[in-house]
């Protein structure tokens, strides 16, 4: 049994010690005194990184419908969610949830509050932190509003911006308040311009930015904003060199990173983060996929272009897919500045374009990425229950990722939380 003067950590540190901290943690009774010489139990329960998915599957089970209509925004049927809750909740603690505003107001005046504040709900109750994506986007803008004038647009913007954030504040506090700002003045579809592009194509990017980021910290001063983008060319930076400038507050940047075409490699992450990383912003991963099959060719530009009637999982796409999500995140967590990495799907069923680039494939079997990923998350950078016996002072040094944990003795139990910020805490414990 370790003592004292052992150290409690686990796991590979190579390229990662800036993601492990360590803290002297005494141990105190119910009255307070040290306890001395004992032997505690130590667990870690939760990770303060965020290990992110969409939550999108979840929208109908947490509203307890069955209705396939009811399924607006993509992923798992209602019926085939409730295999995917534990696989989802072993691995991830943070959801993004869906606010497309086409599909979550269809008609002016009847948004689908209710049901999305019933899915926030859920996933808080199972200890799961939430982001709302997105506010402002010119993709799937509603219908309805391409009648209306500039003037017209800006203030219903304004008012789906103050409605949202508000509904959800003590729920949903982290947001992409407007998204992938840098095509969208130019961005034309089939039909005819839509609302959101025509107000930004005559106000201008900046101005559309400050619009839905001062609306939302307005509406909820606490709020996390995010400034997301898939496109992370120049003009990106030149649009947050801009916005920065302009004095509008951003808390994080947002990078997208499906790699329907192929892994990245580490050198290209490691530079593109870099780069982004100059501005002294935390950078979010909002949007990562990997494949499990055949890759997008490369010539394709829009990845929506890419059209086929079927893009199956294959063996050996499948350990590919294993093998990159191993590589890349580590490399993400091998750079300070990544506080957030969300991936995009848990399951092939629904996936966006239809590509295997779930971690289950689409009957609901997990495939080797899964594991691969969850043997990192829970395993290689996770405290597992180890005993350990306390010094004179009922002192014990703790060496863990930052994160909640609980301590237990003599049937007593209490929680405490590994922060980079605090080398000294104090566990006093209870019954349990």
């Amino acid at each position: 049994m370790p003592t004292a003067s052992s150290t409690a950590t686990t796991g590979s540190r190579r390229g990662l010690e800036h993601r492990w901290h360590e803290a002297t943690l005494t141990v105190r009774g119910p009255g307070g005194e040290p306890l001395a010489d004992a032997e505690v139990g130590l667990e870690q329960v939760r990770h303060a990184f965020a290990f992110g998915n969409i939550g999108f599957d979840f929208v109908g089970l947490a509203n307890e419908t069955s209705a396939p209509d009811h399924n607006v925004f993509g992923g798992a049927e209602p019926q085939e969610a409730a295999g995917l809750v534990d696989l989802w909740l072993d691995v991830f603690n943070t959801a993004t949830l869906p606010f497309y505003w086409a599909g979550f107001e269809p008609m002016p005046g009847h948004p689908d509050t209710r049901r999305l504040l019933r899915t926030a709900r859920w996933f808080r109750d199972r200890g799961v932190d939430l982001k709302g994506h997105p506010l402002v986007w010119h993709t799937l803008a509603p219908d309805w509003l391409a009648g209306l004038s500039d003037a017209e647009v800006e203030t219903t913007l304004r008012a789906r911006v103050t409605r949202e954030v508000s509904d959800f504040a003590g729920l949903v506090d982290t947001w992409d308040p407007i998204n992938e700002v840098v095509i969208m003045p130019v961005f034309d579809n089939e039909q005819a311009t839509n609302a959101v592009t025509r107000l930004c194509r005559d106000i201008g990017r900046i101005p559309m930015v400050r619009l839905a980021f001062e609306t939302a910290r307005e509406a909820n001063p606490s709020v996390r904003l995010v400034l997301n983008d898939f496109d992370l060319s120049t003009a990106y930076e030149c649009l947050i060199e801009g916005v920065l400038e302009a004095g509008i507050a951003v808390d994080a940047i947002g990078l997208q990173t499906h790699m329907h075409q192929g892994y990245w490699g580490e050198e290209r992450t490691l530079a593109t983060l870099d780069r982004f990383a100059r501005y002294g912003l935390p950078l979010h991963l909002t949007e990562t996929t990997l494949l499990s099959g055949d890759l997008m060719p490369a010539h394709i530009e829009d990845l929506n272009d890419y059209q086929v009637p079927s893009w199956p999982s294959t063996p050996e796409g499948e350990a590919r897919q294993a093998d990159e999500v191993v590589r890349h995140y580590t490399t993400l967590l091998s750079h300070p500045a990544v506080e957030v990495i969300n991936y995009w799907g848990l399951t092939d069923r629904g996936s966006w374009l239809g590509a295997p680039a779930g971690l289950v494939r689409a009957d609901g079997t997990p495939k080797p990425a899964y594991h691969a990923l969850r043997g990192l998350v829970k395993d290689e950078w996770w405290l597992s229950p180890t005993t350990w016996r306390t010094d004179a002072e009922g002192r014990l040094t703790v060496r863990g990722w930052a994160g909640d944990y609980l301590v237990r003795a003599s049937g007593a139990s209490t929680g405490f939380s590994l922060d980079p910020a605090q080398p000294a805490v104090e566990a006093r414990l209870g019954r349990s």
